[in-house]
Parts: C-alpha cells; sequence; structure tokens
C-alpha cells in the first residue's frame, strides 16, 4: 500500500509519521517542497531516495493507494484537489480551507469523484473524549487555552478553535437550535471567543483564550448528578460524590492519547476496505466556523 505524506511540519513529525511508520505493508512516501527538511526526516526514518519527493506530479505518478497532508492551511485547497482529481483518497489535517468556498468546493469534487476525503479531527478519537459520548450531556463545558497568543480572527478560529467546535458538535446529545457566539478583539487580534450551542434539554460552551495563565485544554461533560473532566486529553476524573482519577499509562504512547493513532488506522482500514468516506460532517464544522468568524468580524467592524 503506497502511502503520500505531504508536509512535513512538527504535527507530521511527531504525530502521524511515527504511527504511519510503524504500520506493516506500507510503502511511505514523503513530500515537501524543502529538500533539507525531505532528507532528515527520510533519513530518519530510513526510506530510500525513490520514497523522497519535493514535486507533487512526481508523487502523484507513483500512484498512491491514499495520502495525508500536512501542509500550510493555505496550500490544502491547491493540494486536495489534484490528489482528488487523481483518484487518491486523502486525509486533511484541520482545517480543509480558510475559506468556506473552498472547503465547499473540496466536499463537491471528493463526492463527484466518489473519493474518500477525511479531515483530521483527531479529539473524537482520543478515548477519554470518546468515553464521554457514552456520558449524560446535559452540560458540555470545553476550554482550549494559551499564554500571549492573540490571532487574526479567521487564522485563530480555523487553525486552532475548530478542535473545540468540532468536539462541541461531536459530543452534543441532539440538534442544536441556538448559537452564541461572543469575543473580544483589540488591534485587530483575536483574544478569546465563547460558542454557545444549545438545544433540547442541553447546553454546550466552548472557551478559547489566547491571553490565558497556562496552556490547557479541559473538557467537562455532566448530567444526572454525575460528572466527567478530561484534562489535557490525559487524565479523566469522575465525580460523583467522591471523584476518581484514571491517568494515561506510563507507556501510552502520545499519539494514541490524542487519538492520532486512532483516526490515522480508521483511515487506512476505510481505505484498504474499498469504503468511501464523506467530510460532509466534516463541512458542518466548518461552517459553525465561518459563522463564528463572521459574527467576530462583525462586531469587531461596529465597534
Amino acid at each position: 500500500m503506497k502511502v503520500g505524506c505531504i508536509g512535513l511540519g512538527d504535527i507530521a513529525q511527531k504525530a502521524y509519521l511515527p504511527v504511519l511508520g510503524a504500520q506493516p505493508g506500507i510503502e511511505l512516501h514523503l513530500h515537501t517542497r524543502t529538500p533539507e527538511t525531505l532528507h532528515r526526516v527520510a533519513d530518519g526514518l530510513h526510506l530510500p531516495q525513490k520514497q523522497r519527493h519535493t514535486d507533487l506530479a512526481d508523487l502523484l505518478a507513483q500512484g498512491l493507494d491514499a495520502a495525508f497532508v500536512h501542509a500550510a492551511t493555505v496550500a490544502h485547497p491547491e493540494i486536495v484537489t489534484r490528489l482528488l482529481e487523481a483518484g487518491v483518497p486523502t486525509y486533511v489535517d484541520k482545517p480543509l480551507a480558510y475559506r468556506l468556498a473552498d472547503s465547499e468546493r473540496l466536499v463537491r469534487l471528493a463526492e463527484e469523484r466518489n473519493v474518500s476525503l477525511a479531515v483530521g479531527f483527531n479529539r473524537r478519537y482520543a478515548p477519554g473524549y470518546a468515553q464521554c459520548a457514552d456520558h449524560p450531556r446535559e452540560l458540555i463545558l470545553m476550554q482550549k487555552n494559551r499564554i500571549g497568543l492573540p490571532e487574526e480572527p479567521r487564522t485563530m478560529v480555523l487553525d486552532d478553535f475548530i478542535h473545540v467546535v468540532d468536539t462541541l458538535r461531536f459530543l452534543a446529545p441532539g440538534p442544536v437550535d441556538d448559537v452564541t457566539v461572543r469575543a473580544r478583539v483589540a488591534d485587530g487580534l483575536l483574544h478569546h471567543v465563547v460558542l454557545q450551542l444549545a438545544g433540547d434539554g442541553f447546553t454546550a460552551l466552548g472557551v478559547m483564550n489566547r491571553l490565558s495563565g497556562s496552556n490547557e485544554e479541559i473538557l467537562e461533560v455532566s448530567g444526572q448528578d454525575t460528572k466527567r473532566q478530561v484534562v489535557n486529553l490525559a487524565e479523566v476524573v469522575d465525580h460523583k460524590g467522591q471523584p476518581t482519577v484514571r491517568r494515561r499509562g506510563d507507556w501510552v504512547p502520545v499519539a494514541r492519547q490524542r487519538g492520532i493513532e486512532q483516526v490515522v488506522l480508521a483511515f487506512l482500514d476505510a481505505v484498504r476496505a474499498g469504503k468511501v468516506l464523506s467530510a460532509r460532517d466534516a463541512l458542518a464544522t466548518h461552517e459553525l466556523c465561518e459563522r463564528v468568524v463572521r459574527e467576530v468580524e462583525e462586531r469587531t467592524a461596529a465597534a
């Protein structure tokens, strides 16, 4: 099975390549336009010269069975278009694109070509978060905070807050009929954003503060006098009277803790089975992110 990895930045090197490189039966092909990075990473994986590419056309000429895209977001539309037009099942690190129109076009193209298109929402597969789907969820609260990193609204929402948006959608126990957005923008930079989703019997609240006192990610789901809290995807605390704490095992890889190993294997299994994966649900997350960006920008313009 020939698998391409396009883009060799930190997320590819730290999270995806260790998983892909450990899978039997995979001939891994790497692509980046930076020769120094290509050869350094490929040397670490002991890949022969024929599996190293600086030209996308050369990579496509290898007859790929699947591809993982970890290039910069601005390059996604062009790269994914070429992969889908070549009939290559494609996994894209979130987001599909910065602009909703581009994301919509890519999803339509995948459907027209009957080619798998998957978006890397790994938190759906992270054990701590996946287990929350079986917990009472009358109230869902997720925080993903950083230190000293205010950004332009579209970049922050589509590159980072999108994980919060998708997790709220994933855990919402029913249809959302009310959406509320609050934010603080100063000098064109988004400092914090709050998204509230509500439906029959539940409320989901997502918060990102880029001027927080710590880098942290905390998820809480509660209802029926019970609460489950997941701290930094590693520690699960169940509250029902006395709290019970479960921590990540010493030998559990970070990629498995964060759901990356699971989502990679699920994608590869689907490709092997000839199952075509749809990105329609992922597109709904992009649509909600676009609504967040639009409301933030409108309020900033009116201020």
